[in-house]
Order: C-alpha cells, then sequence, then structure tokens
C-alpha cells in the first residue's frame, strides 16, 4: 500500500464531519492519515473528540491576530508544522484569505449543504424550502477564493419531503455528507483524478468524476 497522506482538518463547532473523517481515517487501508485538528474556538465540541481518538489538536483563536493575513499565515504555519499535505474544512467558519487559498491550491476541499452551484452561503435548508424545490443535497469541492465555489468532486443528492422542516432536512442531508467526505477526501488522497481548466479529470480511464449518489427513498 502507498504512503498515506496527512491531512489537516479546520472546524469552528461541534466537528460532526471531521468525526466522519477520523472514523474512515481508522483503517488502516484509507489512504490518508488526520495528522491534527485545528479550531478557532477553544470550546469547539469537535477538539475533545479528536483528543479522545489520540489526535494532535490546536487552536488558534482568530481574536487574537489584528488581520485576517495574520491569522492565516499561524494557521498556514500550524498546518505545516504537524506535515500535513491535504487539508479539509469541516465546518471551518471563516473566510480565508487568498493567499492562503493560494498556498493550498487543489489541497484543500470543503463540503457544503446544496447541490452546488445552488444555494452557495448560508441557511441552505430553509431557502430550499422557500423555494418548494423538489431535491436537495451536499457537495465535496476543492476550495477557491470565492466562498462555495471551486471543482467539485462529489455530490449526494437528498429528497425533499412534503412534511420537511429546516431540521428534519438538515439532518438527513448531513447523514449524507458523513457519507460522501470521506469518499471524496479518498479519492484526492490516492491522487485519483488531477484539476483541469477548474474540473475535475480522473487519471484511470473509464472513471466518472465527480462523483454523484442519487437519492435514496424515504
Amino acid at each position: 500500500m502507498s504512503r498515506r497522506r496527512k491531512v489537516g482538518i479546520l472546524i469552528s463547532g461541534r466537528g460532526s464531519n471531521m468525526q466522519a473523517l477520523i472514523k474512515a481515517a481508522e483503517d488502516p487501508t484509507y489512504p490518508a492519515e488526520i495528522a491534527v485538528v485545528i479550531s478557532n474556538r477553544a470550546d469547539a465540541k469537535g477538539l475533545d473528540f479528536a483528543k479522545g481518538r489520540g489526535i494532535a489538536t490546536e487552536v488558534i483563536d482568530h481574536k487574537a491576530y489584528a488581520s485576517r493575513d495574520a491569522f492565516d499565515a499561524a494557521l498556514d504555519q500550524a498546518l505545516k508544522r504537524h506535515g500535513v499535505e491535504l487539508v479539509a474544512c469541516a465546518g471551518f467558519m471563516r473566510i480565508m484569505t487568498d493567499g492562503f487559498v493560494t498556498a493550498w491550491r487543489d489541497r484543500m476541499i470543503n463540503i457544503h449543504p446544496s447541490l452546488l452551484p445552488a444555494y452557495k452561503g448560508l441557511h441552505t435548508h430553509e431557502r430550499v424550502l422557500a423555494d418548494r424545490a423538489p431535491r436537495h443535497g451536499c457537495t465535496v469541492h476543492m476550495v477557491r477564493g470565492d466562498v462555495d465555489t471551486g471543482p467539485i468532486i462529489a455530490q449526494a443528492r437528498v429528497p425533499v419531503l412534503k412534511t420537511d422542516t429546516p431540521e428534519t432536512l438538515a439532518a438527513r442531508v448531513l447523514d449524507a455528507e458523513h457519507k460522501i467526505y470521506p469518499t471524496a477526501l479518498a479519492l484526492l488522497a490516492s491522487r485519483t483524478f488531477r484539476v483541469e481548466d477548474e474540473k475535475i479529470v480522473p487519471v484511470s480511464p473509464g472513471m466518472s468524476l465527480p462523483i454523484v449518489v442519487p437519492a435514496l427513498k424515504y
């Protein structure tokens, strides 16, 4: 088996997607290992989970820095200190500077609760219900300077039910997130694709990317 690539996970809260990635990486055949979990908030619940699994953690409080550039520089240094090769954002509630995004270009991914490019930004579940959209979902994508943009690696579709509230819809989408994020990180870590003209291109002939997981029946 080829060497596992070291991943840094960025969180700001409970880190449920972080937990999914950590659990996936506990399989020795998974192509990535979690080297560190970093939060910009000391009270992030996800830090306790990571510590309990024996993973290094760091807190880099954005309030302690005079500028976004200074904060991102400290974040970059911490990632490098832990030998990180790939970055996975898991509920990291910070808008990164162009310099940081460029430094980690095509090595940093994020998961967003919508079928991008639809419903960028916040409150996606409420907006989907307000529009009476027939389906919803989540997307794993490369991070770019503009929020919720970048080449799409994987998506999972989720049906919108007539009885849905923002809370029930969010729970269904979150379950889908936990399934596709480890898959997308594995694809990145195992170098199964490259980025050309802002599109994901499979390295192996016959492989279809991005992955699209169809909606389950409810």
